[in-house]
């Protein structure tokens, strides 16, 4: 079957991207395709192209670029780059972009991540269908006049545009940054150059390596993490910082070696950036901690909840005029960086907080963490629309219990809260669990887990 057949293409474009394997989902042609039709969606005379380090993405990257000038659009290439650096040229130069990347998954993928200009996101109900039912079509003539192939280079001005949001000044820090073979060893030395002599780098696997040699390059889960713990704790590091492939999700570990949670993290840069703005929007997605809301409600803001998705957390964004918002995904997305989310933008807002502090990072983080949470279990059913109905209504009829259906099924209690939904793309039910401490966590987590499973 033909990479653009209509078969494969409903197979590559997913919900918000367009993921596959190379060379027999994703090929040079596809590529070429997809510019050609993202140019026509967008009504594009310009764009901007970035890839990762895969070794499949230049080529994919440079097709890209073919069939976007023959759509007649003038295509910038940025290079090598993070998925946020892409944001940012998207947003600084005001155009639209594409960047190359499969983020975490294994080497054999890749994949494109679009925006309109402004780092505006391109979703399925979005453009990204249209884009998809053009790629199937037959291929269009040139236009009358093609456009240009350049090179732009805005790693320094990406850098220079994080630092003025995020400045981190203080008490020296060691800081261990576990890059994983993946893009913030691109961008990590540039950012820290500019933080100056106050922060010692401590980089780990910042070779780029699209074939991942030392661990996969997705820091939510916590076999990831493992490398980075013991090199923090072996370095008496002040702090720990790992990026997923294309380094949009950031993930902290404090000084004792212990993983911090995204909800600790939307939580601390919540409170810094309500510092600056008193009274403004928070957005949280579903499964983060109830410490969240409550933190955001205590310092006078107004916290805003959403179904978990970079799609409702940008569009709710967008409705409300929030200056933050925070998934427990590990994404963070911030109103002046275009609402696009940004690791590095994180990690130096976490570290600004501890550089600002006399006390240990994990003092510190603590004072963002009150709950319990499961993390996310993930349990293969059958049915996930009939076994989340029999979850239901075993909880329907308890008295202190409330239930939503925002996202999937929420039952809340005074005590604990958990989340189950579906996967979008496997048989699978996913559980959030949290309550005040370890001993009711696991309770309900056990409770739940049963019901699911039976």
């Amino acid at each position: 079957m033909s990479t653009t057949d209509p078969a494969n293409t409903h197979a590559v474009f997913k919900a918000y991207d367009v993921r596959g394997t190379v060379p027999d989902q994703i090929d040079e042609e596809l590529a070429r395709r997809t510019g050609a039709a993202f140019v026509r969606v967008c009504d594009a005379s310009a764009i901007v192209v970035g890839h990762d380090m895969r070794p499949t993405s230049p080529a994919l990257a440079a097709a890209f670029a073919t069939g976007a000038a023959d759509a007649g659009a003038d295509v910038e290439m940025i290079g090598l780059a993070s998925t946020d650096q892409l944001y940012f040229a998207s947003g600084d130069l005001g155009r639209p972009g594409a960047m190359f990347t499969a983020s975490h998954n294994p080497a054999q993928y890749n994949g494109i991540k679009l925006c309109r200009a402004g780092a505006s996101p391109i979703g399925a109900d979005t453009g990204l269908h249209e884009i998809r039912d053009a790629v199937s079509r037959p291929v269009a003539t040139v236009a009358s006049t093609p456009g240009s192939i350049s090179q732009r280079d805005v790693l320094e001005a990406y850098a220079a545009h994080l630092l003025a949001l995020a400045p981190v000044r203080g008490r020296p820090l060691r800081v261990v940054v576990d890059a994983g073979n993946g893009m913030a060893g691109h961008t990590a030395p540039v950012v820290f150059e500019r933080v100056g002599d106050d922060i010692e780098l401590i980089p780990m696997y910042f070779e780029l390596d699209g074939t991942f040699p030392h661990h996969e390059a997705n820091p939510i889960e916590p076999e990831n993490l493992v490398d980075l713990q013991k090199r923090v704790l072996a370095e008496n590091a002040d702090l720990g910082l790992a990026f997923d492939g294309d380094a949009d999700r950031c993930f902290v570990v404090d000084d004792a070696g212990r993983a911090v949670s995204p909800s600790t993290l939307t939580a601390l840069i919540a409170a810094r950036e309500l510092a600056k703005e008193p009274g403004a929007t928070v957005i949280h997605n579903l499964i983060t901690s109830r410490h969240v809301p409550e933190l955001v409600t205590e310092l006078g803001g107004t916290p805003v909840r959403t179904r978990v998705g970079h799609s409702f957390i940008k569009a709710t964004m967008a409705e409300t005029g929030a200056i933050f918002g925070g998934e427990h995904s590990g994404h963070f997305y911030f109103r002046d960086f275009w609402r696009a989310d940004s690791g590095m933008l994180a990690a130096l807002h976490t570290l600004a907080a501890v550089a600002e502090s006399d006390r240990p990072s994990s003092e510190l983080l603590a004072d963002y963490q009150r709950y319990r949470l499961s993390g996310e279990i993930n349990s293969e059913v059958d049915d996930p629309a009939a076994t989340t109905r029999a979850v239901e209504a075993a909880y329907a009829g308890m008295p202190e219990a409330t239930l939503d259906h925002l996202d999937g099924l929420t039952v809340t209690t005074h005590d604990w809260w958990f989340n189950v939904r579906p996967s979008n793309t496997e048989p699978l039910l996913r559980l959030n669990v949290e309550g005040p401490d370890e001993t009711t966590m696991s309770r309900a987590r056990d409770e739940a887990l049963a019901l699911i499973r039976a």
